[in-house]
């Protein structure tokens, strides 16, 4: 598996521009006016990651494919959006529809550049977006509740949980706080998940800055990191021009590039490392001859599910999983050489997969 994750932000602070980086395209028409983007752009990028290089070196493998994301470039967001102002709710819909939120922020002064806010105060920007997804909630929140009265009289024991969620939900936002401040219990997960309530989707904040503070940041993406930390939430510093002007360099050109600015790596990079984390996601492989190849799975995933991502057959015949953890498979140089080193192991159904985990499946076909 993947994640989708939702670009928002108020008008002209980079969402498009940041699209245009993150998909190596122009699809996004990124313009100094407010709602340049009409319909949600939907980008699929590879997800970067030198060990899969290092395993098709070793391997020899005849093809490399690495995981993969999607992200998707929603149009600006206003005040009054949960009631329908600026393009109002076709683009909330479409937020309810993603794994998470990347909330582009904009920390940069540019006379230049239009702010539908008429200043530069990313804390503001931030909480206005919020309030209109929490806005949005409640109204959701609300219906689902008048709905699922009938239910209940009828002893549905699924609608008694909902019921409970949903005011557990409602009183944190009429309190001020997003749903995705509220205390889930692991078997409330499922139906929790079921609610798609805006305000409950992992937030990570993009503090889109300029050229010269791509790097440390600024006064603006310090005080997006802080508020970020109070929240739970996740946040990263990335320069939209750059990684735009970066995405179509060669690869040989883009290094040189990012070494003359003193970065050490493209903020795309650090973007999903952070959307990993915030989404509590890793990476297992599969290596041979034909293809080496990157899977995506939730930590704490069993390897029975881990062998479902490649095919469902594979979950259901499951009967073992022969490992061997990505260090030892580059010092012993391959599956041979870990073999021979004692550092193959055949693993059941109980085994949860380690980040980093080459997975070979013998199942039942």
């Amino acid at each position: 598996m993947g994640f989708k994750t939702g670009i928002v932000g108020l008008p002209n602070v980079g969402k498009s521009t940041l699209f245009n980086a993150l998909t190596r395209t122009a699809a996004a028409q990124a313009a100094n006016f407010p709602f340049c983007t009409i319909e949600p752009n939907v980008g699929e990028v590879s997800v970067p990651d030198a060990r899969l290089d290092k395993l098709v070196e070793i391997a020899g493998s005849a093809s490399i494919i690495p995981a993969r994301m999607t992200f998707v470039d929603i149009a600006g967001l206003v005040k009054g959006a949960s009631k329908g102002e600026g393009l109002g709710n076709q683009f909330l819909a479409t937020i309810r529809e993603c794994d998470a939120i990347a909330h582009v922020l904009r920390c940069f002064e540019d006379d230049d550049v239009t702010h539908v806010e008429g200043r530069v105060n990313p804390i503001e920007d931030a909480d206005i977006i919020e309030t209109e997804l929490m806005l949005a909630d409640l109204e959701s929140i609300d219906k689902r509740i008048a709905n699922l009265v009938r239910k209940i009289k009828g002893n549905d024991k699924d609608a008694v949980v909902q019921m409970d969620l949903l005011k557990r939900a409602k009183a944190a936002i009429e309190s001020g706080q997003p749903a995705r401040t509220v205390a889930v219990d692991e078997d409330e997960q499922g139906q929790w998940e079921q609610l798609y309530l805006l305000s409950a989707k992992p937030v990570l904040y993009v503090c889109n800055v300029e050229e010269d503070n791509a790097g440390a940041g600024n006064a603006y993406s310090d005080a997006v990191a802080k508020m970020a930390v109070e929240q739970g939430a996740a946040s990263v510093v990335i320069s939209a021009a750059i990684e735009e002007e970066i995405s179509q360099l060669e690869e040989d050109e883009a290094g040189m590039f990012l070494e003359e600015l003193g970065l050490e790596e493209a903020g795309l990079s650090r973007l999903i490392r952070a959307g990993y984390e915030l989404l509590g996601l890793q990476t297992y492989f599969t290596v041979g001859p034909k293809e080496a190849r990157a899977w995506t799975v939730a930590a704490g995933t069993s390897a029975p599910q881990a062998a479902g991502v490649i095919h469902g057959d594979f979950e259901r015949g499951f009967i073992r999983a022969e490992t061997i953890a990505y260090a030892d498979y580059v010092e012993f140089n391959g599956e041979q050489g870990s073999k021979e080193a004692g550092k193959m192991r055949a693993e059941g159904k109980t085994y949860i997969v380690a980040d980093g985990d080459v997975l070979h499946f013998l199942h039942n076909t």
